[in-house]
């Protein structure tokens, strides 16, 4: 299977399209983003109707702000972790621990603005919890993978080439790191150690951050074994 894959920068979230038969999208960005999702699907000359899974890393509002609507005008199915359903469809917000200083600080300063945020939720048409979720069904060599960390129920697309779409278990870019790496936000770094060396035992080559641009996952091995 060939697989094509195209970054949307949707406010400061890194989006993606992964087209195979059908098109997979990882995550919806924050709310208020259809126009410049519609932009920029036009300017790659993609109709909405292609896109037929958006697979949702976690329930943070920056990450599925624009989702209902992007649902509504595509008509796609949304894939989340079980444990990130309610959150999805209710509202409500945990703000992981800081993983170091910068991370300690921004959370202090953004998290009471950040938690009063809302928007249009939308529902859930698929779960998953600890089983791989194959995407062979859209024509793409891959699968969506339960990779806890930055959240319990964060979630990952991993292709058979090497690229991974991790959501938050990585960023690269102000205002979270300014180099790549881990996330500096987490409600278990352990967790995020852990979910980093199954994506490495697996294959892993290639980092998708849900912040910032992809880097090669040695970054992620070096950060690993300096602990």
């Amino acid at each position: 299977m060939t697989t094509d894959i195209y970054s949307l920068k949707l406010g400061v979230n890194s989006c993606y399209l992964i087209r195979g038969k059908n098109i997979v999208m990882v995550d919806a960005g924050p709310p208020w983003r259809l126009k410049a999702f519609k932009r920029k699907l036009a300017r790659l000359y993609i109709r909405p109707e292609e896109i037929k899974l958006i697979v949702l890393t976690h329930s943070h509002f920056d990450h599925v702000g624009s989702a209902k609507e992007i649902k509504e005008f595509t008509g796609a199915k949304i894939l989340i972790h079980e444990t990130e359903k309610e959150y999805l469809e209710e509202g409500g917000f945990i703000m992981p621990k800081g993983t170091n200083t910068m991370g300690r600080i921004t959370k202090f300063l953004f998290f009471p603005i950040l938690k009063r945020i809302q928007f249009d939720r939308p529902e859930a048409d698929i779960t998953i919890l600890s089983e791989n979720f194959p995407l062979d069904e859209y024509g793409i060599d891959g699968s969506v993978i339960h990779t806890p960390g930055h959240t319990h129920g964060s979630l990952s697309v991993l292709l058979r080439t090497g690229e991974v779409f991790a959501g938050c278990l990585a960023h690269n870019g102000f205002p979270f790191r300014l180099m790549p790496g881990k996330p500096i936000y987490a409600e278990d770094i352990n967790e995020v150690r852990e979910s980093w060396k199954k994506l490495i035992k697996m294959g892993a080559k290639t980092v998708f951050p849900g912040h910032g641009k992809p880097f090669p996952v040695e970054v992620i091995k070096r950060e690993l074994s300096l602990e």
